[in-house]
């Protein structure tokens, strides 16, 4: 049962099954949670929003074409869910300062705070970019989707998606610059 893939799970999710709900649950909630946090800036908000995603494929399964992978899908229902939440709501933001102060115990200290001080500018510069160019950037390096799933996702051509990410890497470049951050390691 765990072997199925999870185009199986979201067939058997068709036709009623409960637990392949529950398996593509567990093999994707942190994922869709992740980024709808990052997408709306609240915890409480993507945490709700997730469980909506997973509400919407029990309902939206039968519809499913297979044109893309099922992270992909859900991806996409996730952000659609978020952007409508956002108009609807505001709520208290995630504190990405105390997110990005999580220490790797693997390291020094010193290359710790080297890491966190620019992994904390480097947050704000990407939260600072438009959303458009952010939000590629998002799906892309904290994802790990490719050019033809962030397209997908975003309904987008994928010409427009390297543009855009080729923008946000272009002002991602000159800000880490002008605050004197090498491009580099660490």
């Amino acid at each position: 049962m765990t072997n199925d893939s999870d185009r199986d799970l979201v067939g058997r999710v068709a036709r009623g099954d409960r637990a392949a709900v529950r398996l593509l649950f567990m093999r994707h909630h942190a994922r869709v949670y992740r980024f709808v946090a990052r997408q709306t800036g609240s915890e409480a908000m993507a945490d709700d929003i997730a469980n909506e995603v997973f509400l919407e494929l029990w309902r939206q399964a039968p519809r499913f074409e297979g044109r893309s992978e099922v992270s992909t899908w859900l991806l996409g229902i996730a952000r659609f869910k978020a952007l409508s939440h956002l108009r609807k709501k505001s709520e208290a933001w995630l504190d990405e300062d105390a997110a990005a102060a999580v220490a790797d115990s693997a390291d020094t200290p010193e290359v710790t705070v080297m890491k966190e001080n620019k992994a904390a500018a480097l947050r704000r510069m990407v939260d600072a970019l438009p959303e458009e160019h952010r939000t590629v950037v998002d799906l892309a390096y904290y994802h790990g989707k490719s050019v033809a799933e962030i397209g997908e996702i975003l309904s987008i051509p994928v010409a427009t998606v390297k543009t855009r990410m080729f923008y946000a890497r272009k002002k991602l470049g000159e800000a880490l610059k002008a605050a004197g951050h090498d491009r580099g390691w660490p």
